[in-house]
């Protein structure tokens, strides 16, 4: 079975905040369980979209929603360790485009994890996809544009 593998362009991290492992977050095999890595995820999203003035949903009936989430494992972590996520964005179509995450632990380097979360723009007043708004758009200028 071929593994997945997520790299990313080094430019075109944005933003990054640390998040601290706690007892709660460990499994039964004593390390970061994966139910707990995807909501450190779901938390470096939401700092992220806050540092850029991004609300989730508008006030207008327009929202950001996740389609999809590819996570790779590299370390494991434990509680109480401190772990530095970088947040990125890249391949912007029409409707949205891709987060991307590296988690790292700066005591030791340790890369712990990749990931990756598709988003779109949603109008949850007309229960549809709607185009990438302009303003959010050009908080990005670097970003990649894939067609189609």
């Amino acid at each position: 079975m071929a593994r997945l593998t997520l790299d990313f362009p080094e430019d075109q991290y944005y933003y990054s905040t640390h998040l601290t492992v706690r007892v709660t977050d460990i499994n039964g095999a004593n390390h970061l369980g994966n139910d707990s890595m995807i909501s450190m995820i779901s938390e470096a999203r939401a700092r992220f979209l806050f540092e850029f003035g991004i609300r989730e949903t508008d006030g207008k009936g327009i929202g950001i929603i996740v389609t999809d989430l590819a996570t790779t494992y590299r370390a494991e972590a434990h509680a109480r360790d401190q772990l530095l996520f970088e947040v990125g964005v890249m391949d912007f179509n029409k409707y949205g485009g891709d987060i991307t995450f590296r988690i790292t632990r700066p005591a030791d380097g340790a890369l712990v994890a990749m990931a990756k979360s598709g988003f779109v723009f949603f109008d949850y007043r007309q229960s549809k996809v709607v185009p990438i708004p302009e303003p959010f758009s050009a908080k990005f200028p670097k970003v990649n544009r894939v067609v189609g």
